[in-house]
């Protein structure tokens, strides 16, 4: 008798700010495997270290009933203060990994200041109070918190259920704005996003808010996407940036150029 291949139940599900917070290796391991953070861990204790090879960034994460799991920190620069992100449970970790791949990037994009409103502006996202947007469902919404007079922090909020929170995500207005614009641009994403844990993550089923699409995957194909991802974020680091670099100038005694 012939051997199925083993199929996994995957959920498709959008929009992603209220599929549920997914697999936390989606972010961890391709700081590890990809950007050679260094890990620690404590058998006794659920929770997860990871550092950047030059000491400066710190990613926690760390069951905490009623607050954030997540916390990114990053010690001050020449041209920067210290700054911090928190990411509560149900934040979905694709949001949190577009975050740690722009911090990540060995070759930053260094164009004009990125303004993070924008994805969201181009997706219908609509003035929201004061300062901030609501999406189009009405489910999330982002402000800015801080004096006029200062600069101000980001604070993303999903609620369900009669405004009842389901995750909120913070940068403090020292965060590069490049970071808190993959942020918005994850957000922002229309792409569905794969869960496997049957729905259990979902804060609703409401067919108003949320749409789910199921089917049978390979499990070797669900497996190889994280490996297909840890393999892209690698491949960064083989590429030398070239467009801040001056050209480089031959021997004189060649007397030509390439």
């Amino acid at each position: 008798m012939a051997l199925t291949p083993a199929t996994v139940e995957v959920d498709f599900i959008t929009p992603r700010h209220l599929a549920g917070g997914g697999d936390p290796a989606w972010v961890t391991v391709p700081l590890h495997r990809a950007c050679s953070w260094s890990h620690g861990s404590d058998p006794l204790m659920p929770r997860v270290l990871l550092s950047s090879p030059d000491q400066k960034a710190l990613l926690r994460l760390e069951p905490e009933p009623g607050g954030p799991w997540w916390t990114l920190k990053h010690a001050a620069e020449p041209n920067r203060p210290a700054w911090q992100a928190t990411f509560d449970a149900r934040t979905p970790v694709e949001l949190i990994a577009a975050v740690t791949d722009a911090l990540t990037n060995p070759a930053p994009t260094r164009s004009a200041p990125c303004d993070p409103y924008e994805p969201l502006r181009a997706f219908g996202w609509s003035p929201y109070e004061d300062d901030g947007l609501l999406s189009p469902d009405k489910t999330a919404y982002v402000e800015r918190l801080g004096p006029p007079d200062r600069l101000k922090a980001w604070l993303f909020t999903t609620t369900v259920a009669w405004h009842q929170r389901l995750w909120q995500a913070r940068f403090d207005e020292h965060t590069p704005a490049r970071l808190v614009t993959a942020f918005t641009a994850a957000l922002a994403d229309p792409t569905p996003v794969a869960r496997t844990d049957g729905g259990r993550g979902l804060a609703t089923l409401d067919p108003n808010l949320i749409a789910r699409r199921t089917t049978d995957v390979l499990a070797t194909l669900v497996a190889e996407v994280l490996d297909e991802r840890v393999h892209t974020l690698a491949a960064r680091r083989a590429i030398r940036p070239t467009s801040s670099m001056p050209p480089r100038q031959p021997p004189a005694q060649r007397g030509h150029s390439r």
